[in-house]
């Protein structure tokens, strides 16, 4: 009888193996960071230096890639200037200081930037925004290096579960419409710290204004997106959508 139990023992912890063996391990989703700067002066050349020539090698060094770095197409009263950071995890987000701190050529390279004065303040202040990325989209995706604009669009909700219930539509039913109807992703995240709680984020990108209206509507227009829009489930999801629209500085890496 033991023998018979032990038996069955090794079989089942043998299926269970090569099932784990054979299930495919899920991405392993990025953390995305949004410093949004408001400007002194409608620009900052020291801030965009500082960027350019001591932050963004910096994280390349630390295999933080594709560091994006935008202004708004729009001439908005402060100037703003985007900057998206791609974390592998949430770990290398958190340990990314004590690496800066002991990097010598990012020492170097910021030292006009650090050195600068109250009266020479390169920017009035900035805000940080932390999101999860979505399960249907775990990695960002680079788009061509060619004339792009992005749009850059933000849906609060009036409580979490509303947030929650958009994200699943989004990550089951929504995104897959957006890949047919030309709404390209770059990314799609769930606001874990920052501003609008709760909400989510996301960035498309298009290579005009003409190829953006166009693809909205065919998007709008949609049957997949007609049905799914009806769904009890997803029913006051979203409250108030924040939309700006973004061009890329010479130096961003997306």
């Amino acid at each position: 009888m033991k023998r018979r139990q032990f038996v069955s023992a090794s079989v089942l912890a043998a299926s269970a193996l090569t099932t784990a063996q054979a299930e495919p391990k899920a991405p392993k989703k990025e953390v995305y960071e949004l410093r949004t700067y408001q400007l002194r002066g409608g620009s900052s050349p020291a801030t965009e230096n500082y960027l350019k020539d001591a932050l963004i090698p910096a994280l390349n060094r630390h295999k933080i890639k594709n560091v994006g770095v935008f202004k708004e197409m729009s001439k908005s009263e402060p100037a703003r200037l985007y900057v998206l950071i791609p974390h592998p995890s949430w770990d290398e987000y958190a340990n990314l200081a004590t690496k800066l701190a002991d990097d010598k050529a990012y020492a170097t390279a910021s030292q006009a930037y650090v050195s600068l004065t109250p009266d020479k303040a390169p920017f009035a202040r900035y805000s940080t925004t932390l999101m999860n990325a979505f399960d249907a989209l775990p990695n960002m995706v680079i788009p061509n290096r060619e004339s792009r604009i992005f749009e850059l669009r933000t849906y609060e909700g009036f409580a979490e579960d509303a947030v929650r219930r958009k994200v699943k539509m989004f990550n089951v039913d929504e995104l897959p419409i957006f890949n047919k109807t030309g709404l390209n992703p770059v990314f799609f995240g769930e606001v874990m710290a920052g501003e609008h709680m709760p909400c989510l984020t996301y960035m498309l990108t298009f290579k005009n204004m003409d190829e953006r209206d166009a693809n909205w509507k065919q998007f709008v227009d949609n049957p997949d997106w007609k049905r799914v829009s009806q769904l009890p489930e997803y029913a006051n999801t979203v409250s108030n959508i924040i939309r700006v629209f973004l061009e890329p500085t010479p130096y961003s890496q997306i």
